[in-house]
């Protein structure tokens, strides 16, 4: 019987081969993961005019529950529970990668606290629903960006000398920058 169910569905996504496989090129997403996202949301992007959009309906944006200036909760939305399920599980595979969203939840779990692989999960499964709404929107194959991504993205190093300088000279060190040679 799972054969052939397994038939079925490669009978019934062969005409979404294209948009699996350019899914399945995202750190996370496999082939299973690629065509459940396209089962939800289909290929036709025209739906949702932009990524924020998309976030929105399937209920992975943040929460804005605010009153009197004070910031109740930040709670997601109810939204699409199977899509959510699939791109929080696509995040969590992302953390022994050497990609940049595995860099991602990392930073996000150290920037948030001890307890706070949930909400980063949740964060970078966001971010994964981005990419794959410009990957079906426009086309094209993922561009990888690199684990290191965030931290070249600091174009001039003689600023990240002088602020790693005064970070530490606050700490209440004395430092002296000289040129390796």
């Amino acid at each position: 019987m799972i054969g052939k169910l397994d038939e079925r569905i490669e009978q019934v996504t062969t005409p979404f081969a294209d948009a699996c496989q350019r899914l399945a090129t995202i750190p996370g997403i496999g082939e299973f993961a690629a065509r459940a996202i396209i089962g939800e949301i289909g290929t036709d992007m025209s739906r949702f005019p932009t990524p924020a959009h998309l976030a929105s309906w399937a209920g992975l944006c943040p929460g804005n529950h605010e009153s009197a200036g004070k910031r109740k909760s930040g709670r997601t939305r109810h939204g699409n529970a199977h899509l959510c399920t699939i791109l929080v599980e696509a995040a969590w595979a992302t953390e022994r990668t050497h990609s940049r969203l595995g860099s991602r939840l990392r930073r996000l779990e150290r920037r948030m606290g001890t307890k706070s692989g949930p909400k980063a999960a949740v964060a970078v499964a966001h971010t994964i629903l981005t990419i794959v709404w410009h990957l079906l929107a426009h086309g094209g194959a993922y561009q990888e960006l690199g684990a290191d991504y965030y931290t070249r993205r600091e174009e001039d190093p003689e600023a990240l000398a002088a602020k790693l300088k005064q970070k530490i000279e606050s700490l209440g060190y004395t430092v002296d920058l000289r040129p390796a040679a």
